[in-house]
């Protein structure tokens, strides 16, 4: 499979990597909850993870286990696991790696919901420090002799800020530790997080993986990038097995087992299917995202545009270096004061407004008013998002369509 071109192989990923029964070329949905062992020892086996299998429902199932799989394939990992959400991944995983006074440096840029996570997982005594990760030197300076990882995102949600991925995962690996990499908004084949040593890379299943706004799920890559005889907070129940897989297997027990947002079959299922099409989507919506900003910028009306594509991004160059060409589908622009952010996209008829992103269809959405709203008007300066900000998630309509109606929005202004 890995001689075959991006698309091919994710076609037949199923059909290949799970081989379904009686030459079907999906995995069937699997509904049932438990599952039975004609031999007891074969359970105890299981449980104790002497032997693969299923045991319960909310820890996985063969639907779960077949997305898993393809999950896998396309970061290049030696295990995956899923969620019930992006954010029950990184949730789930976080609280089941780090305890009271470990310490982590965190992009100062995250998107709002995950913003909030970290502010609570400092409740819980862990210590969190925001920065700049455009730069390695804001990590560099930000390090402590209680620093267990990094996490950023790829490309940051609205404002489009880039990480130093290069840099910051060498700087990590120097460190002996994890670097974590939210690759949501730039998954294969965009951008191959691996390459980078990060040690887990989390998406949103939801988001362009599925691709269609019809099934919610995250899940959690293990690069195998990581050495976990490292990372001291592995408990001795998880250190019998090899030590490559310490890190997934304490994230199953203590994460999906133990907190139980499990992802359901039918949207296993569904998210498996959407996963089929992803690049003939990413790329239509990357190349419609870069001439969308291009028209904008040009408009009297529009004050600024974000989109790492445009040179004068300021972050061009890395994303130029780490993303493969395209600069994914995720653009914001701020207009002139005396307009109404509102009233703009109010005037928009083809585009939707809806808080999502990474869908066939184009999307915008207020910001500082809607997901960045908990964050304060201080926070949301410090994170470069102007009161007026709209993010649009450019999806993959006819791009001469989607310019007119940018274009007839502006003008009713």
């Amino acid at each position: 499979m890995k001689d075959l071109g991006f698309t091919t192989r994710q076609v037949h990923a199923d059909r290949v990597l799970n081989q379904p029964a009686a030459g079907a070329v999906h995995t069937p949905t699997t509904n049932s909850v438990l599952f039975e062992y004609k031999d007891a020892q074969g359970i105890i086996d299981v449980f104790q993870g002497k032997a693969p299998g299923h045991v319960y429902g909310r820890s996985s199932c063969p639907s779960v286990a077949a997305l898993q799989d393809m999950i896998n394939q396309l970061e290049d990992g030696i295990g995956s696991l899923c969620f019930a959400t992006g954010m029950a991944a990184i949730s789930s995983t976080l609280f089941a790696l780090f305890r009271q006074g470990d310490h982590l440096i965190v992009s100062e840029y995250l998107f709002g919901n995950t913003r909030s996570f970290f502010d609570t997982l400092s409740d819980f005594g862990v210590q969190i420090t925001y920065v700049d990760v455009t730069s390695v030197q804001a990590i560099e300076d930000a390090y402590q002799p209680n620093t267990r990882g990094v996490y950023t995102e790829t490309v940051a949600n609205p404002v489009t800020q880039v990480a130093d991925m290069q840099a910051i995962g060498k700087y990590c690996k120097h460190r002996n530790i994890l670097f974590m990499v939210d690759n949501t908004m730039t998954p294969p084949p965009l951008t191959h997080v691996k390459q980078f040593d990060a040690s887990l890379i989390f998406c949103s299943l939801t988001k362009y993986i599925g691709g269609h706004g019809n099934a919610l799920g995250g899940a959690v890559t293990d690069t195998g990038s990581y050495d976990w005889q490292n990372f001291p907070n592995i408990a001795e129940a998880y250190r019998s097995a090899e030590p490559a897989q310490w890190g997934l297997t304490q994230i199953k027990k203590r994460g999906l087992r133990d907190l139980g947002a499990t992802l359901s079959a039918g949207a296993a299922h569904a998210l498996s299917v959407g996963m089929e099409t992803l690049f003939l989507r990413l790329e239509r919506s990357c190349r419609n995202a870069l001439k969308l900003a291009t028209f904008l910028e040009t408009r009297p009306k529009v004050k600024r545009v974000y989109y790492p594509g445009m040179s004068d991004h300021p972050q061009h160059f890395i994303a130029r270096e780490q993303l493969n060409g395209y600069y994914g589908a995720i653009l914001s622009l701020e207009l002139h004061d005396e307009y109404d952010p509102v009233a703009f996209i109010n005037a928009l008829e083809l585009v939707i407004c809806a808080t999502h992103l990474g869908d066939n269809r184009t999307l915008a959405l207020p910001v500082a008013a809607t997901i960045f709203h908990e964050a304060g008007e201080q926070g949301r300066e410090k994170m470069g998002i102007a009161e007026s900000l709209i993010r649009i998630s450019v999806g993959i309509e006819d791009t001469d369509d989607l310019i007119r109606d940018f274009a007839q929005a502006l003008e009713s202004l």
